[in-house]
Order: C-alpha cells, then structure tokens, then sequence
C-alpha cells in the first residue's frame, strides 16, 4: 500500500463577526503556484496506484456499458422553418453530428456541424448554443475547448460552408438572431465572477469591437440571458435571481428599437412570459401563490395590474411550465411529486390529463415549435422504462411513439426487475419519497448493495429515470434508490422552501432519514449502502459524512461544495453573489452561523469516516477545485480509521467532467468500480 500524499499546511486567519477561523490549506486555492499542480499531480497518482487492481475491472465494466449503447443513432427530427432538423451519433465516435434536410425527410442531408472533427487536437469540446438565422443561411454557434462554460461565439455560411471572421469571446452560448438574418442578440460574462451580466448586439459582417451595449445588469445577485418567444415576434432579456424575475422585450422585426419593461422586478415575485397572437401568458407566484398560477395579459398592456387569472394557484399542485397551441394550451404540473401533462381547449371544450399509471416516472414536453397543430410531443420514461418521444394528438386522443431507447447487447428485460416509491418517515414527521429499482429475485435481508443518490438544492426535481449504464450495478446486485429531499422541488414549492437557507439542514437529515428507512426496512444495512452525489449534491455527502458517517459503507462526492462559508463569504469567486438566496448572505451573522454549523470542511473531526471517492474538475467555475482538494487533505488528517480516501482531479474538465460520452462513460466505470470493489465484486 503506498502512502497518501499530505499538502503542507500554511495557517491562514479568516475572520468575520469576531469568529476566527484557521485554514490551513488555503494556499491550495492558487492554481498558478506549481506546488498546488504538484499536490493535485501526487493525489492523482495515489489514487491510480491505489486503484491499480482494478484497471481491468474498470476497462471491462467500459465496454459492458458501451454495449448497451446505439452507436449510430440519430434524434427524432423536428421540423423548424422549412427544415427537419437531425442531431445523430456515428460508432466509435465520441461527439454528436448535426444536419438537416430541406422540406422532407428524404431530402439529401446538409450536415451543419460535425463536432468530432471540430473536438481534434482538443482535450475538452463543448459546441452548443447553436442558432439558425430566419433565412436558413446562417448558423450562430458557441465553442467551449477548456470546460469553464466560457464560450466563443463564432457564424458559419451554410451556403459556402465557410466560417465567418467573426468572433467574440466570453459569451454564454445563448445566440438570437433578430428578423433581418443580420442582428444578433448575445450575453457576455464578468471575467471574474463570471455572472452573466451583459446583453450585446452585433451585426454580422462587422468588427467585433463594433458591437453594443444593449443591457448591464448592475445587481450582482441577478443574472442576465438572451431568448426569443416561440412565435418568433418578440427578444426577451430576462434578468433573474433565486427569487426574482424581470423581463424586457422587442419586437424581432425592429432590432434598433429599445427593450420595453414587462413588468418590472419587485423582489419575491417571479414570472415568465410565453406569446400567443394578441396575448401574453403569465407563469407566476405573484400574490403569493407559492406553487405558482396562470395568468394573462394584452401585448399593449403588460403590467402586473392588467393580469387576469387563468389559472388559480392550488396548494397541492405545481404548476411548473406551459406550452402554448392555436387550439390547446398543455399545462406541466406537479402533484405528490409526480410530473403530469394537462390539455385544455383554447377554443375547444377540453380538459384532461395524459394517463401515467407508474410511480417512478417522468414526462415533460419536448420539442413543440408549431403553433398551428394538433399534436404535442413529450418524453416519458421509468426507472424500469427506456425514454420514449411521444406524438399525442390533443384531438383524437391517439399516442404514436416516435423513438424508445434501444438497449443494446440483448441481455435486458424490463421484467427482471421490480421499481417502487417508498416513504421514509423524516426527524419532523415529514414524509419524503424514495424510488428505486432493483431486481426481483431481491431478499430483504440487509445484505443488498445498494447505491442510494440525491441532489436537494436550488429547486432542482430528481425525477426518476431509466439509466442504461445503471444496469450494470443492478445486475451485479445493487439497489439503486433517489432520495427526493427537500431543497428540490419534487413536492412542490414549499418542498424547496424548506430545504434552503434557515432550513438547509432539513436536507441533510432527510436524506439521513432516508438511509435509516433503507436500513431499518432491511433492505440494506451500513456495511452495505452507499451514498452519491454531485456539486450541491457534494455537499449532501460532505454533511451526511460529518453527521451520520456510520451509516455507510462508502461515499462518492462529485465536484462537491465543501468550503460553504469561505466561498459564500468571497463575491471574486465565480457565481457566489447570486447565490445569497439560496444560502443566505454570510455577510449577515444569522447566516454566517447557520452556515458554519453545517459547512463540511469547518466541521471535519477527529472520528472514523466511510470509503470515499471525490472528484473534481481544475477549469470547474460551478465549484472551483480548491474546495474538494482542501476537504481531501483535512480528512487526510484527522480520519481516525483506515478506510479509503481517494481524490482525483481531471486536470482537462471542469464542472460537467469529460466532454465526449465514451469518455463520460469512463469516469462512471471508474466510480462503479471503486462502489463494486468496496463489495467484493471484481467481476
């Protein structure tokens, strides 16, 4: 066994409201000091030679879950302005193609973008952002080769094939072209903080340096974005924060005209707009309905006080989007944590929900771009169901499946296994869900593996999913179960509204309560469960190991926000001021305590930790590396077990890890073997 490394320690004093903290590994925030490379460097080859007896396992367990996957396959088309559009995937090759085809499917096939050869000579390549100008000659697309979601935005001539001179750096890949096929709308970043903060316009053909200021976003807890209506008539800039939106809006056709206020920000009141002929629909909490309600108003008066109702808001329902159709509007909700599409009539009597008889599904609406139809598309899949796109018509009431997943390799039958939602019962009495799936020759005798995954923050719903790489742990025995904790939205918004600031802690302990379930329902034990998750999900596991560390056998932490008070108490750190509403303001003694009583890396102790496997990215700007690598090393000190401690930097990725999905698929080999290895299971 070799020997972990162990980072100096160079005592830094942080105080704030007469509290004085010591960090000793704060140096390790430099990622220019050679010293910081070197220690990532050593904590890699750690990792790789503690690992090492399991390469072959981690190779094999690659290509099982490649084999499952369609190599070649291709999107359902959708047909935009004239064009089907087509993104599909060739074998043995690791970037999607995009290509469309004029009028009719059978048309010769014009590829737009083929990012494999694009990615060559790349580590890391994102292509996305992608926009056609209304004359189809013209693509708008933003290319990120380092993985800090900092863009370059760059105009291809789909006639000639030719890339443009045209560039502009440090943009969100957000691109709308207004009406002339010649303007174009974009945001760009701070270069620090990189909030999202400017709206530009740009003509195409021009300097760069020619480019206008349009709109600054001067509130640093508010971030900017660029969209266009479906109806194509109307720019939106939308300015929002955890719990406020503004949105501004122009006519397409006249991109030197000035943006006109919707209705202007008033904070705790969110909204968002979708145009239909004369109107406005209006998503909103207005008034204080929590879940949200409908409402509508003309395209000349758009002020809150010109809005009529629709919708009542429902306090067990929520209401979570809208897609609008000449002759139906399709309500998304959420009722006792299930997704359900809802139909009414625009000028027809109708009103009725699409059936979903499974209770671990998922459904939303997908790509619907024409007004003028009868038929919605949506997506539904299970944690047992591979995804479908779906084509309903709203008339007939008739269900054509479009695309289901294939499984590859002929091994999986949905009918060897069971999926079920079970209630844990949490510290307060509330009741939270858990969904699993397992196979069905299970016994509930505490001896199962089981792999138990959750996220709990910014409102974010863990719907449940099919996972095909998630088969081969069930098929090796594991359960694979989601905790729907509060600080998500899966129950509505009091859900999230219990699970944030003041209550963040409320997160912990039901995920806590939910491993107890697990455990005390036998269908697992602590010598047997597991515990995953990611970013704000790290955090999760960086309080669950502080708190109830015995309770598991193992841990994976992904990108995890560790370092809560020191980053939320420096506004130079990227996307930290936007966050105050979701944490609170550390600036403010209440917060600051509240979150030092929680914050993993302040509370790491002198006591026995599980296994755990934490990675992270060095070009990350959700959760800057230094977080995790600090946590590594003030574990490495005070863990008073044996257990495996394992950290691995991709010194190429940032928050979202590899950007090719066979590369992907490597890192997911990497965390099963390390859960499978812990088990026993090399095989």
């Amino acid at each position: 066994m070799s020997q972990p490394p162990v980072a100096k320690e160079i005592p830094f004093t942080l105080e704030k409201h007469k509290d004085v903290r010591i960090d000793p590994y704060y140096w390790l925030n430099d990622r220019e000091n050679p010293e910081v490379i070197d220690y990532l460097n050593k904590e890699n080859a750690y990792f790789e030679n503690e690992t090492a007896h399991t390469k072959d396992f981690q190779v094999r367990l690659f290509e099982e879950m490649k084999s499952r996957i369609k190599e070649d396959d291709q999107s359902v088309p959708y047909k935009f302005n004239g064009y089907y559009y087509i993104t599909r995937t060739e074998k043995g090759k690791n970037y999607p193609i995009y290509a469309r085809k004029k009028e009719s499917l059978t048309a010769a096939e014009e590829i737009l973008f083929d990012c494999n050869q694009m990615a060559e000579g790349y580590s890391y390549f994102s292509l996305s952002g992608v926009s056609i100008s209304p004359d189809n000659k013209y693509a708008a697309f933003c290319l990120d080769v380092v993985g800090r979601r900092i863009y370059t935005l760059r105009i291809k001539n789909l006639e000639t094939g030719e890339i443009l001179a045209d560039e502009i750096k440090n943009v969100n890949p957000e691109v709308v072209w207004a009406a002339d096929s010649k303007t174009l709308f974009y945001t760009t970043k701070d270069s620090v903080t990189l909030r999202s903060d400017k709206i530009w316009k740009y003509v195409r053909g021009s300097q760069t340096d020619s480019a206008a200021l349009i709109y600054e976003e001067k509130d640093e807890t508010f971030d900017v974005s660029i969209e266009k209506s479906k109806s194509k008539e109307f720019i939106y800039i939308i300015s929002s924060s955890t719990l406020t939106t503004e949105y501004r809006l122009l006519r397409a056709d006249n991109p030197d005209g000035k943006f006109k206020i919707f209705q202007k920000r008033k904070r705790g009141v969110e909204y968002s707009i979708s145009h239909f002929n004369n109107i406005f629909y209006i998503l909103t909490n207005k008034d204080k309905a929590t879940n949200f309600k409908l409402m509508m108003c003309s395209v000349d008066e758009t002020g809150s006080n010109y809005w009529k109702e629709f919708i009542a808001h429902r306090n067990n329902v929520l209401l979570e989007g809208i897609d609008v159709f000449k002759d139906f509007l399709v309500i998304s909700e959420r009722s006792n944590g299930l997704t359900q599409i809802r139909v009414l009539g625009q000028t027809k009597k109708a009103d009725y929900y699409l059936p979903f008889k499974s209770e671990t599904y998922s459904a939303y609406t997908t790509t619907n771009i024409d007004f003028d139809t009868p038929l919605l598309r949506y997506s539904y899949q299970s944690m047992l169901t591979p995804p479908s796109v779906i084509e309903f018509n709203m008339e007939t009431k008739q269900s054509t499946v479009l695309k289901e997943q294939e499984v590859q390799g002929g091994n999986f039958d949905k009918n060897n296994y069971i999926e079920e939602r079970v209630w844990a019962t949490a510290t307060d009495g509330t009741q939270v869900p858990i969904s699993m799936v397992y196979a069905k020759n299970l016994k509930k005798d505490g001896s199962n593996p089981t792999l138990l995954y959750a996220y709990g923050s910014y409102g974010v719903t863990l719907d449940p999913y099919f996972s095909t790489v998630r088969l081969s742990l069930l098929d090796r025995g594991f359960i694979y179960a989601i905790a729907h904790i509060r600080g998500g939205e899966d129950l509505g918004r009091e859900w999230y509204e219990n699970g944030k600031l003041l209550k963040k802690k409320n997160t912990f302990t039901d995920f806590i309560a939910c491993s107890n379930f697990l455990i005390t329902q036998k269908y697992t034990s602590p010598q047997h469960l597991y515990a995953e998750g990611g970013s704000a999900g790290g955090l999760l596991m960086g309080a669950i190991v502080n708190m109830a560390g015995e309770l598991y056998n193992g841990v994976i932490a992904q990108v995890p926000f560790v370092d809560v008070v020191t980053t939320m108490l420096d506004d130079s750190i990227p996307l930290t001021t936007g966050e105050y509403d979701e944490w609170g303001n550390p600036n403010k003694k209440k917060y600051y305590d509240y979150m030092k009583s929680y914050s993993p890396y302040d509370n790491v102790s002198a006591k026995a930790y599980p296994n755990m496997l934490i990675t992270t990215g060095l070009h990350d700007s959700q959760v800057q590396y230094f977080e995790p690598a600090k946590w590594v090393a003030k574990l490495r000190k005070l863990k008073t077990n044996q257990n495996k401690l394992y950290f691995y930097t991709n010194m190429d990725a940032g928050h979202g890890g590899a950007s090719g999905r066979y590369e992907a698929l490597k890192e997911v080999a990497r965390e099963f073997a390390f859960l499978l290895d812990l088990e026993g299971i090399r095989n």
